[in-house]
């Protein structure tokens, strides 16, 4: 009895432990960690200025972050919020990924039309990459081997091999392309354009248009339909996508490519994360400076967090337990 009160006693004083989401609020140049399970702010860390992208290495020990007027990658501990030292990250960095080698950063400067590869551990520029006009969006294939800039002026995504570190394709899509991400088998890549209204699915194996996705909201008008970030599910069946001012995320039937639903959420929605069982998907929305919380399953907003100023970025952090 004696061992069993103690164990009970010793599982009592251990500290309850929640998964978080981390977003990047632009204007207040901090970070909002939102418990995944009270959903409530539980802390907010401080960055430099105008925080935008945000990504973790792959054991969540150190989070990287777009400082963007201040023209650096900053590298936080994300256990004690500070700051451990900054990256060289070329101009006006945006957003970023980080190739599975949890080595490799590649990163979008807007101002320079570069893309900047950056060692982690030895704090170095390894290679930059001309590309097109305003590069913004970036994604890395599964196998490591190939990454992606998208350029909002240019309207194209660029190529990249990993290996050389060099273009070989460059593809256009809609006007002002954002946001790019590989699907979970890599045979595919898809691509948003803000103002042209469409999301763009390429085979990745040709750069050949698979499929163009367009979008309609009934009371909206079209010109506010800006398709930004999106995220896909992790069995490839489903893309929700933010579309900015239309204050709507679409969600898409990844199969088949077609729009199933619309789902009312804050005002000028931009990027999204999901929680660690993929049953929640969090929103970042600019202009009403909150999150909103989405139930998957069920397709229904369930909560509004409320956040810093021109909340942008989010992140999935695993706090073990």
């Amino acid at each position: 009895m004696l061992r069993l009160t103690t164990a009970l006693a010793l599982l009592a004083a251990t500290p309850a432990f929640a998964d978080e989401i981390w977003v990047t609020n632009e204007k207040d140049n901090t970070i909002s960690v939102i418990d995944a399970d009270t959903l409530e702010v539980t802390r907010t860390l401080e960055t430099g200025e105008r925080p935008r992208g945000i990504t973790f290495s792959h054991d969540y020990s150190r989070v990287y972050i777009c400082a963007s007027d201040s023209d650096a990658v900053q590298v936080m501990d994300p256990v004690s919020g500070e700051i451990l030292h900054d990256l060289p990250s070329g101009e006006d960095p945006e957003q970023f990924v980080l190739h599975p080698d949890d080595r490799r950063l590649y990163i979008a400067n807007e101002d320079d039309a570069i893309t900047t590869v950056v060692d982690t551990e030895t704090r170095r520029v390894v290679a930059q990459i001309d590309v097109g006009i305003e590069p913004e969006g970036m994604a890395v294939s599964p196998d490591g081997k190939i990454v992606v800039t998208t350029s909002e002026t240019t309207n194209m995504a660029h190529w990249i091999d990993t290996e050389t570190e060099t273009i070989f394709a460059n593809t256009l899509v809609d006007s002002r392309p954002r946001h790019a991400e590989f699907v979970k088998d890599g045979a595919e890549l898809w691509v948003s354009a803000e103002i042209g209204g469409t999301v763009t699915v390429f085979d990745t194996a040709t750069q050949t248009e698979k499929a163009r996705i367009r979008f309609a909201i009934k009371g909206v008008h079209e010109d506010l339909i800006q398709p930004v970030g999106f995220e896909l599910t992790p069995d490839g069946k489903t893309a929700f996508v933010a579309l900015g001012p239309a204050n709507h995320v679409a969600v898409v039937n990844a199969e088949t490519w077609e729009v199933e639903e619309y789902l009312l959420v804050g005002r000028r929605v931009w990027h999204m994360a999901f929680d660690g069982d993929h049953s929640r998907l969090f929103t970042t929305n600019g202009i009403s400076g909150d999150v909103t919380v989405i139930d998957v399953a069920r397709r229904e907003a369930i909560k509004t967090v409320k956040v810093g100023r021109f909340p942008w970025g989010a992140a999935y952090r695993p706090t073990g337990g």
